[in-house]
């Protein structure tokens, strides 16, 4: 199936071959029938990824800072092959359509196969001939609506969140500022409210088009404060819509100058906030912003799993912004069709871009792109980028996850080991697979992983997806008899850890991501050590949110097992042995932020007699460097520092070690798993990973219980 895609470090913009997605159970496949190019939020987009890397870094100085900071932790080299990487990945543009249900996820219902719907969402609602809509973001589309007017969905839905900002009461005066498609719909919401309305912009045509639509008095933007003083008879206004999207300042001060004492701003579109203090702070005027399509976006409780607010307490959601505006529009009192200006066949796409980019010198305001392929989504699962033969004697691979990490990280280092060929790539979207398949020259894209599983010439696969899919993927390679590197963790679950114990037989690889093992800086110190030892590591780990996946339990398993478990293996490969029994204590704070569980002592004992502590800490300073081993055993003691020094103390001598960059072993990894993979001998035992991967279980039953709590 065809995707629209722009690469956001060059700006190339086209219509690319990518699998369809595959229906997961919060959601629907739905094949497009109509999408809305937005002329405001996309133009800006295509204008932002065809600027330079130095235009782009100067419009954003904040992430410029995050560079620099990373620089200094973690060495120029390593920081930019990342940097480069994020730059290099490819965007999907759209964000409102309507369509056709193709499937239904299974914890769907009041929804059918063929029903039409209208859908909205960036990274869902795409210029695409198939795309994965979660319940939230999709609604029915009623029978007297059609799908043209439909698609303007999201617009709609952002242009009424605007207008329920401003609290509009019948009779009120109202002026918008911009009369871009945001501004025309705001326009006939608030005429449908009961209100008076008076518009401006600075071109004629859209003047008059908004008087066509209902607007009491429309005027240009350089007569605003003339005509609105007439308009409001002296008064002001009692509220101010500004829609127009500039960076000049001046919507923000003539907003001003037309309200009243107390009235509402409400900013709609993207202009300069320089806020002229004195002019609000006289009239007492209320600002207030506008959150996209209304409440419950960015929120991934309510977006992606489907969770929806309770009626009583939000009565409006986006999902039911979306459902308040098809029926305006089935009600006659909106008219989403008057804007439209151009119509193209989605195969012509280009067209539209061109439009937006100037290349073709039209006026345009509503664009919409027309899907007419007929789609059999059996034959879309699977793309075959290219013809290269696959030998059997390498390490064959088939990739699962190529999440910011995989390609910055994994891919890179793969490729610099060599003896890998790069078979498939399966991602959760057809645009990470197209990007990653045509970076990597996979020779096959997907998003369904059963792709990966069947495919006779994968020999190897590497799960590298968000941590709740790990343990079903990794009991899916050993049943299809295929190798398994899996990013840490394992698994979320103890059960599930068993599950896999029960089923390893040992007759192919399974290997974890546990790379720091295999750093030089942390080999070195293995080689002075024998017998006995103590192993102190500290980590200054910093903040993660809760909002974020990995915190989330039942999807990132929380930091615990899906962080601690590297520092684990750390410690029992340079101690030689497994954990025995394991004690774990956290800081009790008021502030729960984050689980208490981010800040946490454990101790560690071993079945040679050894002993490890671990301090994980999520409330350090960020500038103090994160991670610090110290060694003491068989008169040997070693300092390792955030893997770029190393001092070992050894006969009365101090000797150190400092390298300009991190190497926290990602190189070295992936030489070992080719070589278990080639001679069949893991590189890490499978014992070991298990006695790691139940350690973090027991590490959260010892802070629930108080208690040391036995691992073997």
């Amino acid at each position: 199936m065809k995707q629209l895609i722009q690469s956001f470090k060059t700006g190339e913009l086209g219509l690319f071959e990518v699998p369809a997605p595959v229906c997961q159970e919060n959601g629907v496949l739905v094949q497009t029938t109509v999408s809305l190019v937005s002329a405001g939020t996309e133009k800006m987009l295509v204008d932002f990824a065809k600027k330079s890397m130095l235009s782009k870094a100067k419009d954003r100085p904040d992430l410029v800072k995050q560079v620099v900071d990373k620089m200094k932790k973690e060495g120029v080299k390593n920081t930019l092959e990342k940097v480069f990487t994020k730059l290099d990945t490819p965007i999907p543009l759209g964000y409102s359509l309507a369509g056709r249900v193709l499937e239904v996820g299974k914890n769907m219902s009041g929804v059918n196969i063929g029903d039409r719907v209208a859908c909205g969402g960036a990274g869902y609602a795409n210029h695409s001939e198939i795309n994965y809509v979660p319940k939230n973001l999709m609604v029915k589309i009623p029978d007297g609506v059609d799908d043209i007017d439909a698609s303007f969905v999201t617009v709609g839905a952002i242009a009424l969140q605007g207008v329920r900002q401003t609290e509009p009461k019948l009779g009120e005066r109202v002026a918008v500022i911009g009369l871009g498609l945001l501004g025309q719909l705001a326009v006939q919401l608030l005429k449908a409210n009961g209100c008076k309305v008076i518009g401006s912009d600075v071109d004629p045509d859209k003047i008059a088009l908004a008087k066509k639509l209902g607007a009491d008095e429309a005027c240009h933007a350089g007569d605003l404060i003339k005509k609105s003083d007439e308009f409001s008879n002296g008064y002001g206004v009692d509220a101010v819509i500004i829609a127009a999207s500039t960076a000049s300042n001046q919507p923000v001060i003539d907003a001003a100058e037309i309200s009243r004492m107390r009235g509402r701003v409400v900013f709609l579109g993207m202009v300069g906030m320089d806020i002229p203090r004195n002019d609000y702070y006289k009239k007492e005027l209320d600002l207030r912003l506008s959150m996209a399509y209304g409440p419950g976006r960015y929120d991934p409780d309510y977006e992606e799993k489907g969770i929806d607010y309770p009626y009583d307490l939000v009565r409006w959601t986006e999902q039911r912004n979306f459902e308040a505006f098809l029926g305006l529009i089935e009600e006659g009192k909106i008219s989403p069709k008057e804007l439209l200006t151009h119509t193209f066949d989605y195969n012509d796409a280009m067209k539209a871009y061109d439009l937006l980019e100037g290349k073709v010198k039209e006026k345009y305001l509503g664009i919409v792109l027309e899907y007419n392929n007929k789609i059999n989504l059996e034959e879309h699962k699977i793309v075959k980028r290219t013809e290269k033969v696959i030998s059997s004697d390498k390490v064959n691979l088939g990739l699962i996850g190529a999440g910011n990490f995989t390609k910055s990280v994994i891919l890179p280092n793969i490729q610099k080991v060599g003896g890998y060929e790069l078979v498939a790539v399966c991602t959760a979207t057809g645009v990470s697979a197209e990007g990653t398949g045509k970076k990597h020259n996979f020779k096959y894209i997907t998003t369904d992983s059963n792709e990966i599983f069947k495919n006779s010439e994968i020999n190897s696969v590497a799960i590298t997806t968000q941590h709740y899919y790990h343990a079903s993927l990794v009991l899916k390679a050993i049943e299809n008899k295929k190798h398994c590197f899996v990013e840490k963790p394992l698994c979320i679950y103890e059960e599930e850890l068993e599950a896999i114990n029960e089923a390893y037989s040992g007759s192919s690889i399974v290997q974890v991501g546990f790379n720091r093992r295999f750093s030089p800086m942390v080999k070195k110190m293995k080689e002075q050590l024998s017998g006995q030892i103590a192993v102190n590591y500290r980590v200054n780990a910093g903040v993660i949110p809760k909002n974020v996946w990995i915190q989330d339990r039942e999807i990132g398993g929380g930091r615990v097992i899906g962080e601690v478990c590297h520092f684990i293996d750390t410690c029992s490969y340079l101690i030689d042995s497994e954990v025995e029994s394991v004690y774990a204590s956290t800081i009790k704070k008021s502030n729960q932020s984050i689980p208490d569980e981010d800040n946490v002592n454990i101790t560690l004992n071993y079945v040679n007699g050894s002993t490890a502590t671990i301090a994980y800490y999520a409330y350090g300073d960020s500038t103090m460097p994160k991670e610090y081993i110290e060694v003491f055993g068989n008169g040997v003691s070693m300092e390792m520092h955030d893997f770029r020094e190393l001092i070992i103390y050894k006969n009365g001598k101090k000797e150190k070690e400092k390298s300009a960059n991190q190497d926290k072993g990602f190189i070295n990894e992936f030489k070992a798993f080719k070589e278990a993979v080639t001679t069949g001998t893991p590189a890490i035992s499978f014992d070991s990973i298990y006695n790691t991967t139940k350690t973090t279980f027991k590490i959260l039953d010892s802070i629930n219980s108080g208690t040391v709590e036995n691992v073997k």
